[in-house]
């Protein structure tokens, strides 16, 4: 079995078994062993960070198929590249910037194909974006339905018009969570340049909604 095969099966299945002596190991520990070759540091390496990857990628990318990938990949590269990290940053931040990598690669292939849903994954269930619903209940104003329609579609049309790294530190921010530092960090820039980023995507959205919201 090549290493491809046995890296994404083992993520695709999710049943790693993880012996008890690298079960007590610190990350540091996990990190040098899995460098020497211990297949199961390594993996519980993976244990330790496949759901927030997954559901990094997820948010970010708000297509199941797509995170999925994104998350095999992740690992792949994190397996083919271990023996050059060298602790000059920590491991979840080189991790993370190898997801933030690979989203900004999809997203720029998407602004080719125009594809995005309207709907948001998130670990509570599918939200509509800026969790503007439309309800489709018997009493509820037309007016509001059509207006929370429209904001929708000029959100969808914003997002699409911002440059893939704005798009995704705007996404980082304010679906994943993120502090401006840590994107900073995922993304291999200053918290400074981060910030003038996300205050740039902020501002192309609200001028587009400033008379809807």
């Amino acid at each position: 079995m090549d290493v491809q095969t046995e890296v994404t099966g083992n993520i695709a299945v999710g049943n790693m078994a993880v012996p008890g002596a690298s079960e007590r190991m610190d990350e540091s520990a996990l990190i040098r062993a899995a460098q020497r070759g211990d297949s199961a540091a390594f993996e519980q390496l993976v244990r330790s960070y496949d759901q927030s990857v997954l559901r990094m990628a997820l948010n970010l990318l708000h297509s199941k198929e797509d995170a999925r990938d994104i998350y095999q990949e992740a690992f792949l590269r994190v397996y083919r590249n271990l023996s050059r990290f060298r602790f000059d940053c920590s491991f979840s931040t080189w991790l993370y910037r190898i997801v933030a990598n690979l989203c900004l690669d999809q997203i720029r292939k998407r602004k080719v194909r125009k594809e995005e849903p309207a709907s948001l994954s998130t670990t509570g269930g599918e939200l509509d974006r800026f969790q503007f619903v439309a309800e489709n209940r018997a009493d509820v104003d037309p007016q509001r339905q059509l207006m929370s329609a429209e904001v929708n579609e000029r959100v969808k049309e914003v997002l699409d018009r911002l440059t893939p790294r704005e798009r995704i530190v705007f996404e980082m921010r304010h679906f994943q969570g993120m502090r401006l530092r840590a994107i900073g960090e995922a993304l291999g820039v200053t918290e400074e340049a981060a910030k003038n980023c996300l205050f740039r995507a902020t501002q192309k959205m609200r001028a587009a909604l400033g008379d809807l919201v």
